[in-house]
Formats: C-alpha cells, sequence, structure tokens
C-alpha cells in the first residue's frame, strides 16, 4: 500500500512496478536523470553560442545551432520530460503536452523574426537544419 506521507511515496514507478529499495537509484528514475542533466548542458551550450551571435549581430548557426535550431527550447523540453518520467503527476501530465505546444508555436512566431531580420541567410538555415531533433548520423556543414 502507498505511505502517502513520505517523500518516497511520490516515486509512482517504484511502486507500481513493486521495486523495492531507493526509489533515486530505480533504472527509471536514473536514466530520468541523465535526460535532465542532458537537457541542461543543452541550454548551457545554446545559450552561450546564442550570446556570441547576439553580440555580433549575427545569425547562430555553429556549435549546437548546426544541428537544431531551437536548442534552447529543446533543452527545456527534455529537462520537463526527465522530470515527468521521475514524477508523473496529474498536473505534469496535464502541463507537458500544453508545454510542448506552447514553445513548438514560439519557435515558430521566432522563426518569422527571424525571416525578418536575417532574410535569406535564415531560410537556407532553416533548410538545412532540423527545428528540435537532430538528424543522427550526419555531420553538419557549416556555411
Amino acid at each position: 500500500m502507498l505511505n502517502l506521507l513520505t517523500h518516497d511515496s511520490g516515486h509512482l514507478w517504484q511502486d507500481l512496478l513493486g521495486w523495492g529499495g531507493d526509489p533515486h537509484l530505480n533504472p527509471i528514475h536514473l536514466v530520468s536523470n541523465l535526460i535532465i542533466a542532458s537537457g541542461f548542458i543543452i541550454l548551457f551550450l545554446a545559450w552561450q553560442r546564442l550570446y556570441e551571435a547576439q553580440t555580433r549581430r549575427r545569425l547562430a548557426t555553429s556549435g549546437i545551432y548546426a544541428h537544431v535550431r531551437h536548442p534552447q527550447y529543446l533543452g527545456f523540453i527534455l529537462i520537463m520530460l526527465g522530470f515527468l518520467a521521475q514524477w508523473p503527476t496529474l498536473p505534469t501530465l496535464i502541463m507537458f503536452p500544453i508545454l510542448l505546444i506552447m514553445y513548438v508555436r514560439l519557435a515558430k512566431r521566432e522563426e518569422l523574426q527571424m525571416i525578418a531580420e536575417f532574410g535569406e541567410e535564415y531560410r537556407e538555415y532553416a533548410r538545412r537544419v532540423p527545428a528540435f531533433i537532430p538528424r543522427l548520423g550526419r555531420v553538419p556543414t557549416a556555411r
């Protein structure tokens, strides 16, 4: 039976799958920690590269931006996904798809701004580089 008055009771997978021991060491929790850490690393790399590009008033197309056009949103999505895997609650299950849709819509609005500012340079970049999910096995070419 679930003991709802402890911190460990928030680990639904531990109870549903009947795993014993420390819930912070179960496979789902460990993998979700890696997903969360990956999201933070992607955010760091994206913001670092974006800051460099903005100070030079240029389009960010190198580094992580050579793999995806919206790495900052990819980072946020990975962080949310990792926490969703750790703490699947009704609010997180409801909010995840809502936030996902909001990030996609925000990315589309930002792309219109980039087209207005950079024109054909951004259109060419958008043709080469996927929005959120990198193409595996493909080495990006700098242009």
